[in-house]
């Protein structure tokens, strides 16, 4: 351990108001300025995310059962050594219950260079009476489930679990506390204050069992006083920590209908990086995203034998550099069909309800399999692409990691290629960056994003581009389908060929205008090839009809008619909306 530095009296003050928020549940903030610091502890085993019950990899065969604990007195160390530390702070993790984040509200701004905190409480808290804190307190006794009641005090971290030897089951109790055994963790990272900011700390669980022999050590302590045990425990679980991540950004735990299913024997779970700033996600109860799963739906994305000829794969029409969608107006099928409509990015789809420009497929899960069995795409049967698959052993194998066993079947190839594609997710572009106060727009974008957010309503002093009627929100996509004003194509009736309803002619799937510099050309068709483009149509070339979206009805015969400078203005922040992270690398963003 490094030494812990003096802090400095004075500059506790700001830090002092800091109030926390456990897993969603807000308790009060006192007012200090700053940003959210989300802190998460990722138990960790080879490498992996701590899976109860599994193997540990240890000398004896032993698993974890439970792994909770109690984190106080969180602090922030300057540049110049002195430490701006929390009062009152305190966090209830547990493994079991997906509890591995905390939240604290008011981080100052300014450069920091390490971070602390305790496992377990100060002896004060430790005999207080924990019967005064609020139902959702991280020391209540109903929330934790760490207080000793008749004895007093509180398990700092409690360690269970079992093991086999000699062919007999045992188990292993290993419950820190008291105040010779509070712990403390000083970890070196430097980061900015002032922003929102995620720090990921993994926890070594195999370090913390480290020279542990259950036969010589025992499988119990209490941590009664001269407990070597408990003091060698408490050495191993200070030195088991190290910076996994920060990311300027906070993430959210995502949502399921219904309990998750188990996940498949053997394989890992694997949890994108969504934003906080999205809307609440709901993932798939009954295909859990695994990370054994994602790389079977990735390898399965650029398979060619997808196709009746094994000439095309999904990833022929969706180009990572266009953000997963084509740069040919028209993707030509495997046998050289021609389409007729533009191939639609891929990103974000965990927050989307219908698929394809015409919303024909209601979940992801249907529409990966349509193109594969489209004649105009891939034009090859189910059947056939399963006997394909089957015959290749290292296929065969890709899919026992992922589901357990080797046995290929569509529903699994459309549950693999759902789980990589709900892992593209785009939340990384500049403008996102601005929002979070670590990147500045310039002039132009600024007058851009005004327009972009402005009404058209010169009556009442509004001069604005109308666009976030159709293209609000953090994904910047509002509303299904519309009919934007385009000629309309006598054979491409649009949503109205699925709903069969007369007011849907014409009507189109909204896209999302992240990434929207890369993603050219443009409209369900491709007939606009540049930004520019699209922009002069909205301002002077939308073309009324009967199903016309209102937000654009309401406008003048010869349309806003945006000025030069406002079509420029408008153009440049657009292309702040391009994700390069997303756009350059095939890594999937996960925590």
């Amino acid at each position: 351990m490094r030494r812990i530095f003096t802090r400095n009296p004075l500059s506790e003050v700001p830090f002092r108001a800091w109030a926390m928020v456990l897993c969603g549940v807000s308790l009060l903030t006192l007012g200090a300025a700053g940003q959210d610091l989300h802190l998460e502890i990722v138990p960790m085993v080879d490498g992996q995310v701590l899976r109860l019950n599994e193997p540990l990899g240890l000398a004896v065969a032993a698993q974890v059962t439970r792994l909770d604990c109690l984190l106080s007195g969180l602090a922030l160390q300057k540049q110049d050594g002195t430490w701006l530390e929390s009062q009152d702070w305190f966090a209830y993790l547990s493994t079991a219950e997906g509890r591995v984040s905390a939240k604290v509200s008011g981080m100052p701004e300014g450069v920091y260079q390490g971070i602390r905190f305790r496992i377990g409480v100060d002896e004060t808290t430790n005999k207080s009476d924990p019967n005064g804190y609020e139902a959702n307190h991280a020391l209540n006794p109903q929330v934790n489930g760490l207080h000793w009641g008749w004895q007093g005090g509180y398990i700092f971290m409690a360690l269970e679990g079992r093991f086999s030897k000699d062919g007999k089951e045992n188990g292993f109790s290993y419950h820190i506390a008291n105040a010779p055994q509070l712990m403390t963790v000083e970890l070196p990272v430097e980061f900015h204050g002032g922003r929102p900011m995620t720090l990921a700390v993994e926890m070594d669980v195999q370090r913390v069992l480290k020279d542990i022999d259950f036969a010589k050590d025992g499988t119990s302590t209490h941590s009664r006083a001269g407990d070597a045990l408990a003091a060698k425990l408490k050495t191993n679980i200070e030195h088991a920590f190290r910076v996994r991540s920060v990311n300027y950004d906070v993430y959210q735990k995502p949502a399921f209908a219904t309990e998750p299913a188990p996940l498949p024997a053997g394989t890992h779970a694997l949890t994108p990086a969504m934003t906080q700033r999205f809307p609440q996600v709901q993932l798939p109860a009954d295909n859990p995203l695994t990370q054994e799963g994602v790389a079977l739906g990735r390898q399965l994305f650029h398979d060619t034998r997808l196709s009746v000829n094994q000439t095309q794969s999904c990833a022929s029409c969706h180009d990572q550099a266009h953000a997963f969608a084509d740069a040919r107006r028209f993707s030509p099928g495997a046998q050289q069909q021609q389409g007729r409509r533009n191939a639609m990015p891929l990103f974000n789809l965990a927050w989307q309800q219908s698929f394809f420009w015409d919303g024909r497929a209601a979940t992801l899960r249907e529409q990966v399999l349509m193109p594969i069995q489209d004649a105009h795409e891939m034009n090859e049967t189910l059947p056939k692409v399963i006997a394909k698959l089957s015959a290749d052993a290292e296929c065969t194998q890709a899919f026992a990691k992922a589901f357990g066993s080797a046995q290929i079947t569509s529903e699994r190839v459309a549950k693999a290629l759902e789980q990589f594609l709900l892992t593209l997710v785009s939340q990384e572009s500049r403008f996102d960056r601005a929002v979070r106060k670590v990147a500045e727009l310039t002039e132009s974008e600024k007058r851009g994003l005004q327009l972009f957010v402005t009404e058209f309503d010169p009556k009442r002093g509004l001069r604005g581009a109308d666009c976030f009627h159709c293209h609000g929100g953090t994904l910047f996509v509002s509303q299904s389908f519309a009919s934007n004003g385009l000629e309309l194509a006598e054979d491409d009736l649009g949503r109205m060929a699925v709903t069969q309803n007369a007011a849907d002619r014409g009507k189109f799937k909204t896209p999302s205008l992240r990434n929207v510099a890369r993603t050219a050309p443009y409209m369900h068709d491709g007939r606009f090839t540049t930004l520019e483009e699209v922009v002069e149509h909205y301002s002077s070339g939308v073309q009324r009809n009967a199903t016309l979206d209102p937000n654009l009805a309401k406008h003048p015969e010869g349309g806003i008619q945006l000025t030069t400078q406002e079509k420029a203005d408008l153009v440049a922040f657009l292309k702040t909306l391009t994700d390069e992270s997303f756009t350059g690398t095939a890594a999937t963003a996960a925590r």
